[in-house]
């Protein structure tokens, strides 16, 4: 199966060479391609510098337009699937092969959840994963333990959608609304590390408003998507 890690980045020069190397040199059966969402550090020079597949944005348009950029150019290449894998380094490749096994088996969404076999703690941290989890089982009936979970992977069938249709963002509420349309979604055990080295975009106060964005997806805007 040919798979495409697609992997957006955004001012993360700090991390960029260390993911990338490593993918390119332990991991060399996948291919891997860096979605540069307008950064103003020196991602892209440093893409360029060590010649990493690259597509790059001319302007910052968000994780949501970098992911379908990424999920556009999968399917325009003739991928089998895509996974969507984070440039800071906190998503481990070693579970990929894990991953598509799930897929192969007939599954069209894997998400590499840390609380498959794990207890989700009682954190503020994971305050608004516990909600988000809590309204999916609500509105869909189905429990899906790590909703926000950044890695992905995707079966040609959802990579198409995916890529043509915009508002298939790579989010919790695009999770819930895949649910309903009875697609198959499938959780395994993953381990994620922390982030080495830069400051992640969601700080408590991005971080609340995308909780209140999702719920608000979840419980009225799903219900009038086509």
């Amino acid at each position: 199966m040919k798979v495409l890690l697609v992997v957006p980045a955004y001012n993360e020069e700090d991390n960029i060479v260390r993911v990338c190397t490593q993918l390119r040199e332990n991991y060399p059966q996948y291919d891997f391609v860096v979605v540069n969402d307008g950064s103003s550090d020196s991602t892209l020079e440093l893409c360029h510098t060590h010649n990493f597949p690259i597509i790059s944005l001319p302007v910052n348009l968000g994780l949501a337009g970098a992911f379908q950029t990424g999920m556009k150019y999968a399917f325009r290449k003739g991928y089998d699937c895509a996974v969507q894998f984070d440039a800071d380094g906190q998503h481990l490749p070693q579970y990929i092969d894990i991953m598509l096994k799930e897929l192969e088996d007939g599954n069209d969404v894997i998400i590499g959840s840390r609380f498959v076999e794990k207890k989700k703690p009682l954190t503020l941290r994971m305050l608004g994963s516990h909600i988000i989890a809590f309204t999916i089982k609500l509105t869909t009936g189905q429990c899906i333990k790590d909703p926000t979970s950044g890695m992905r992977m995707f079966n040609k069938k959802i990579l198409k959608e995916c890529a043509e249709k915009i508002n298939y963002g790579p989010e919790p509420d695009t999770i819930a609304y895949l649910l309903k349309q009875k697609k198959r979604i499938k959780e395994v055990q993953v381990q994620m590390d922390e982030r080495i080295a830069g400051e992640s975009y969601l700080n408590f106060t991005r971080s609340l408003l995308y909780m209140l964005r999702m719920m608000v997806s979840l419980v009225f805007i799903q219900n009038f998507r086509d």
